[in-house]
């Protein structure tokens, strides 16, 4: 398998991987905030983890579920300043 190949199917995969978790983000039934904010700490340690050993597929699935739930964090501050 090529490097082009490799990358295109760890990129596709990430997608995948980015809008399972983006569908779990509506849920009212869950406190968003915590959920988010553990999701941001294992991704940071997962970023310092790639930056030994890059892989673009695992970076951008990185980058954007850290964009995920800091957006899920910003939303769910609302609902925790009313309660």
């Amino acid at each position: 398998m090529t490097l082009a190949l490799a990358d295109l199917i760890g990129l596709a995969g990430a997608a995948v991987l980015v809008a399972a978790f983006a569908c779990s983000n509506p849920s009212k039934a869950m406190n968003l905030f915590p959920f988010n904010l553990l999701n941001l700490a294992g991704v940071l340690a997962l970023i310092a983890s790639l930056r030994a050993h890059f892989k673009i597929g695992s970076m951008t699935l990185e980058i954007v579920w850290a964009a995920i739930a800091l957006a899920g964090m910003v939303r769910a501050l609302p609902t925790r300043a009313r309660a």
